[in-house]
């Protein structure tokens, strides 16, 4: 079991940066692949980016590339997204999850283990 919890979401203006944060915990969390995704009510969850366990390859949906960012700490058990040039249109709850399938994956049905979320609101 994998436990996962994202923190750090909050109200940012426009052309804005706000930094993610997911602490996992359990079962050796360093051997998972991660992502990121997004869901806005009424809508499905959406896919942002995923980080390999090593943290050695990304992969990010088109509309958040240049702006956004993955990382990982293994040592601390934490994956970050760094996001910058914030546009209202990024407005959601934001979701970690981690996988225990090999790859870069990109589908909600393909992660194990979510965490709660974090409230992401971009708005002057």
């Amino acid at each position: 079991q994998v436990h996962v919890a994202e923190s750090g979401g909050g109200l940012v203006q426009p052309g804005g940066s706000l930094r993610l944060s997911c602490a996992a915990s359990g079962r050796t969390v360093s051997n998972y692949n991660m992502g990121w995704f997004r869901q806005v009510p009424g809508n499905e969850r959406e896919f942002v980016g995923a980080i390999t366990w090593t943290g050695s390859r990304t992969l990010y949906t088109d509309s958040v590339k240049g702006r956004f960012t993955i990382s990982r700490d293994n040592a601390k058990n934490t994956l970050y997204l760094q996001m910058n040039s914030l546009k209202p249109e990024d407005t959601a709850v934001y979701y970690c999850a981690a996988t225990g399938r090999i790859g870069l994956r990109t589908l909600p049905s393909e992660y194990d283990y979510w965490g709660q979320g974090t409230q992401v609101t971009v708005s002057s």
